[in-house]
């Protein structure tokens, strides 16, 4: 019953609302009453028991309605897939599920991916006519998809591109840096992945076997499954698909980048048209996992103990931190091997650091490799040159149970044409060196780089490094032409390298071959090229026609002239193993077919060191198949091993010493001596040898004589004239700073014989020349040779190590009358009046006449001036005499060329390298006229230098 209330004011609006309120309450009441009722129904109680067990089942099984959902939601998809062509609306909310990056993201990924080729084509179809308003690179995708036409990586443009250092080609991540989410990028890769085949030969990761090969054609060198990365990206399994990658190849976001995929695997593609981008899916997946997850490299070897600590396998020592070196160091270090990476350079990486520009391959992913293996226990030596500061039997009898050679590329090539002698004439190698690895290009690094700016530069050659060295040019702001004897169609060089390069302004002169480079007689720099015409001819061994010259020639003006011919093998290693067999052009030879092993039992090599000029990812191959060679070759007893892990790892220890200064003194105006702990350098020195310091890490590497060691104490001696910034900025270093590197002993050693008695060696030191005399007088009069030092100064109170208590004083008291000693001083104040060049004279002289000591060879260190006015004044004489040359150099291992010495041999003139040849050459077959205007080939560089330092 509901009651009724009169009316008790005159508000009518406020009645009716109160009149619905009492309504609903009585319809609420009616309502709970009948709700009640029904509650204790049969079928009200039965459903809600079923209910309670659903509840029950969806906590205890989540996945069984989850699974429930996805399979009605698969089903409506599949039914979509049925119709004639996707909607626009059904191909956006498709999309979207895509684009989650979540679980349901890969179930659609996996459901397209396992699509047959006619419903794929239908989502690139559907994807192309209603997405590309927002993805323009899905516009016109299904004209020709999946065999014709793919989604690029993004490139910059060459507008832009051409005046930095940049990376160039971005790949596929590089969508991001113009509004492209990471989730879009993944999709672009899936859509690349969706394009393979899966073909059963895979000719993409096994190659194409044709008779009478060693090796296949194509094929990935280092074995990556191909076919089952795509898969595994295809189902949405990205990061299985990096680990997949990861167990074959430490260092895919290198080869992916730097290897010639269009030879490899993409040039097998069954695509020819549009090869799968697999070196940009390669690269893709350790970035993405960097994206994603930073700190993944540190987790995942977290915990893992060093092989040094547990010890249970031999130690193994790689040589060179290149392609080859790192992957063999990373594969042995994560079997458990304790690996020691003896590196030349005072950074790691080898050509992938000197040798490729930063626009093609960044530093930071040469260092995540190096992450990598350090976090495995792998240790890196730097500064350390094998065959030089130890052998290979130095180091086997460290403890190293096997070594792995990766040493690389040796000396450059020239053509040996009239005029290679020029400044401003170098090779690529040092070029790519200077700005790449020493960072000449920056304002706060000490290198100096020719002057570009403006220039017409000309890169001689049609290969990779050819192309790398013309773009670097380009970016340093000069006019650059390619100069190739062949026509394009012929160039070695990548077709994306070349590509890039003409797009960045790069000319190219083809059909061209130098002849001559001209230059000015008052400076010496190169000015001009005289270039033979040339035209093909029949097709030589390698299947190219031959260049031959048609008789006509053209001259073009050139500034600087970068020679890109490919590299000969390195002396070093082979010179110090005579055991090891090399081949005709300096490679180390394999003792037999299928193994990396050399003719020297338990040593490997691999790379440049054993194929001359190759690629990155071969040279990775070789170091990888040697890393299985040694994993299942142990032949150690277990008891032994422990003791070979220790021996390995103080050598270790030792060899990566802080190089700090242990003394110095000030030896006369701006002359200062530096004793130096460096124990693996003082255990190797012979007399007559230098070393390669970098002073700071931002500093210049700068070839300086040993002038004493002592094995025992573990130091050297060093005398350093303050003339340049970076000789500057040394002489102001103190008691315990420590050098950022020391590579050495470098050169030969001192040839020294045993001359008849009635003879005298004689050595004329000019100024600073006394330092590296030292050790090499020293070391005759050891064999009992009689020594004649005429050591001059411009002054006696510039004089040093002449006191009874200093060097050469203590050397007089030693060996008394075998030593004659006669000082000269320009100004007549200590000794003979005049250069060094007097006394000698009077010996020669004395000599014509058949009176004093015979005078068995001069040996002759100091200026460049000096020593040629004692090369001319000894010649007539038929003395002999050798010039001890500390010339330009850069890496000093005979890897760019800078220390050229040019020497006339048999009537003509040849190229010597003062870090390999010597630096003790024969004087008298030096072009002096040739070799001295070097010395000044920086001179204007080093001047700003020294003002922008307040050093002027």
């Amino acid at each position: 019953m509901t009651a009724t209330l009169p009316p008790t004011g005159p508000a009518t609006g406020a009645r009716e609302d109160l009149q619905r309120y009492l309504a609903a309450q009585g319809s609420l009441e009616a309502s709970r009453s009948e709700l009640t009722q029904l509650e204790h129904s049969e079928e009200v109680e039965q459903f809600h028991q079923q209910m309670e067990l659903l509840r029950r089942r969806l906590l205890a099984e989540p996945t069984a309605f989850r699974e429930m959902f996805i399979s009605d939601g698969m089903a409506a998809v599949a039914w979509e897939f049925s119709q004639p062509e996707l909607g626009k609306q059904f191909t956006e909310t498709l999309w979207g599920l895509l684009r989650r990056g979540d679980d349901v993201s890969v179930l659609f990924m996996r459901f397209l991916w396992n699509l047959p080729l006619g419903k794929k084509r239908m989502f690139i179809r559907a994807i192309d006519a209603h997405l590309s308003d927002r993805y323009p690179m899905f516009d016109g995708l299904s004209k020709g998809w999946p065999a014709s036409i793919s989604i690029p990586p993004y490139i910059r443009t060459p507008e832009e591109r051409s005046q930095d250092f940049g990376l160039v080609n971005q790949g596929y991540l590089g969508y991001m840096n113009i509004g492209f989410s990471r989730e879009d990028v993944d999709l672009f890769i899936w859509l690349e992945a969706m394009r393979d085949k899966q073909c059963a030969e895979k000719p993409c990761e096994l190659g194409i076997f044709l008779a009478n090969h060693k090796e296949p054609v194509g094929g990935c060198p280092v074995k990556i499954h191909i076919p089952d990365m795509l898969e595994l990206i295809g189902e949405g399994r990205f990061r299985d698909a990096l680990e997949l990658i990861e167990g074959a190849n430490p260092l895919p976001d290198v080869t992916g980048r730097v290897c010639p995929q269009e030879l490899q695997c993409q040039g097998n593609c069954l695509h020819k048209e549009s090869p799968i981008q697999i070196g940009q899916v390669e690269w893709f997946l350790p970035e993405r996992e960097k994206l994603i997850n930073p700190d993944s490299l540190v987790a995942k070897f977290a915990g893992r103990p060093s092989p040094w600590d547990v010890a249970d396998k031999p130690p193994v020592a790689i040589v060179g931190s290149g392609p080859s070196g790192l992957i063999n160091a990373y594969l042995l270090a994560a079997e458990g091997f304790p690996v020691t990476v003896f590196e030349a350079f005072h950074a790691l990486g080898g050509v992938l650091r000197y040798g490729i520009p930063e626009f093609r391959l960044p530093n930071e992913l040469i260092d995540d490799v190096v992450n990598k293996i350090t976090l495995l226990g792998g240790k890196f030596v730097p500064n350390f040159v094998v065959g030089k500061t130890a052998t290979l039997q130095d180091l086997k009898d460290a403890g190293f149970w096997k070594i792995f050679v990766g040493s690389g590329a040796g000396l450059p090539r020239f053509m040996n044409v009239p005029g290679e002698h020029l400044l401003n004439v170098m090779s690529a190698n040092e070029f790519l060196t200077r700005v790449n690895l020493m960072q000449g290009l920056r304002e706060d690094y000490e290198t100096p780089l020719p002057e570009t700016a403006g220039r017409q530069v000309l890169v001689i050659g049609g290969g990779n490094t050819a192309m790398d060295a013309a773009r670097t040019a380009r970016r340093l702001g000069g006019n650059v032409t390619i100069v190739y004897r062949r026509t394009q169609s012929e160039m070695p060089a990548r077709v994306e390298e070349l590509h890039h390069a003409l797009e960045e302004g790069i000319a190219l002169q083809v059909l061209r071959s130098p002849s001559e480079f001209l230059g000015d007689a008052e400076t010496g720099f190169v000015s001009a090229a005289t270039l033979d015409v040339m035209e093909l001819g029949e097709p030589d061994d390698s299947g190219r026609r031959r260049p031959k010259a048609t008789g006509a020639t053209e001259t073009v003006k050139a500034d600087l002239v970068i020679m890109a011919l490919g590299n000969a093998a390195n002396p070093i290693i082979k010179d110090s193993e005579p055991r090891l067999h090399t081949s005709k052009w300096g490679t180390i030879d394999l003792d037999h077919d299928g193994s990396q092993e050399t003719t020297l039992g338990g040593v490997y090599t691999g790379g440049d060191a054993a194929r001359g000029g190759s690629t990155a990812i071969r040279a990775a191959g070789d170091g990888q198949a040697a890393a299985r060679e040694i994993v299942g070759a142990i032949d150690v007893p277990g008891d032994a091993v422990s003791a070979m892990v220790a021996s390995a790892h103080e050598y270790t220890e030792k060899a990566a010493t802080a190089q700090k200064i242990v003394s110095t003194a000030e030896l006369s105006d701006g002359i200062h001596e530096f004793v130096v702990h460096s124990p693996v350098i003082a255990e190797s020195a012979k007399a007559g040898q230098f070393v390669r310091v970098l002073p700071r890490p931002d500093g210049e590497l700068i070839p300086l004589t040993l002038a004493d060691w002592d094995a025992e104490a573990g130091t050297i001696c060093l005398v350093v004239q303050g003339v340049g910034t970076s000789s500057l900025e040394i002489n102001q270093m103190e008691v315990g700073e420590a050098f950022a590197g020391i590579a050495g002993p470098l050169g030969r050693p001192s040839d020294v014989h045993e001359y008849p008695t009635g003879s005298t060696v004689v050595f004329t030191a000019g100024g600073l020349g006394l330092p590296p005399v030292f050790p090499i007088m020293r070391e005759h009069l050891r064999v009992g040779n009689h020594v004649t030092l005429i050591a001059g100064f411009r002054s006696g109170d510039l004089m040093f190590w002449v006191g009874d208590d200093e060097r050469v004083g203590r050397l007089k008291a030693e060996y008394g009358d075998q030593l004659e000693i006669v000082y000269a001083t320009n100004d007549g104040s200590v000794g003979y009046h005049g250069f060094v060049t007097g006394p000698l004279e009077e010996m020669l002289e004395a000599n014509k006449r058949g009176e004093g000591r015979t005078i068995a060879e001069v040996v002759t260190i100091g200026p460049p001036l000096m020593m040629r006015a004692v090369s001319d004044l000894t010649k007539p004489y038929g003395v002999p005499c050798v010039a001890s040359l500390n010339s330009i150099m850069v890496d000093a291992t005979g890897m760019c060329g800078a220390c050229m010495v040019p020497v006339v041999v048999d009537g003509k003139l040849v190229r010597k390298h003062a870090c390999i040849d010597g630096p003790e050459i024969d004087s008298h077959l030096i072009d002096w006229d040739k070799f001295l205007p070097r010395f000044r080939l920086f001179k204007t560089q080093e001047q700003r230098s020294r003002v922008a330092h307040g050093l002027a």
